[in-house]
């Protein structure tokens, strides 16, 4: 196993421990002992816990933010479309990165201060092409007039939220779960529209 290898691994039992156990209460001990490696040779990959937890937060707002770069550089989708890939990178997190989305949302403060000023900006960024999205897709017609802002907050609330309740052997996959939310977002529940 190489280092990029060895360092993802790392990761990954990280937030799985910061899942189960919670931050504070995971010790680096525990997670090389999971890893199946010394502590000390846990140290020659990753100096800290909160550098464990800085990258863990680094790497799941990049995966969102670069399937989001992906999805504005093509042309062949209207907002409505976009906003269900949206929805679906969100909550498709679940079945892919298993553990890291309470890591992330839980334990945001956790952070140190320079890395949590730069996660929240990019965080700030994804919301911001959310808002804009809903705005285009109001100008163009396809969306009602709404409040952007409080539209975003919506969609990102449902979508985040899933970490508290999802699961790999549930019901539904991640992707019939965000369609199913994008249908709520765009349809809405009632069965006429209300007067």
């Amino acid at each position: 196993m190489d280092g990029d290898q060895r360092r993802a691994q790392i990761r990954e039992v990280a937030a799985e421990l910061f899942d189960q156990h919670g931050y504070a209460e995971t010790t680096l001990e525990q997670i090389a002992q999971k890893v199946g490696i010394r502590k000390a040779s846990l140290y020659y990959h990753f100096t800290s816990k909160s550098q464990l937890l800085v990258e863990i937060h680094e790497e799941m707002i990049e995966l969102i933010l670069a399937a989001q770069r992906k999805r504005l550089a093509r042309t062949d989708q209207d907002e409505a479309g976009m906003l269900l890939g949206m929805m679906t990178d969100l909550v498709a997190l679940m079945e892919s990165h298993p553990g890291h989305l309470r890591v992330f949302f839980e334990h945001f403060r956790e952070l140190p201060a320079e890395p949590r000023q730069a996660v929240s900006l990019q965080r700030d960024q994804y919301q911001e092409s959310l808002v804009r999205l809903i705005e285009q897709g109001i100008a163009a017609g396809r969306f009602r007039p709404v409040d952007p802002q409080l539209a975003a907050f919506a969609v990102l609330g449902m979508c985040n939220w899933t970490y508290q309740w999802f699961s790999t052997t549930g019901r539904l996959p991640a992707a019939e779960i965000a369609r199913g939310f994008w249908d709520l977002v765009t349809r809405g529940l009632l069965a006429e529209p209300a007067p």
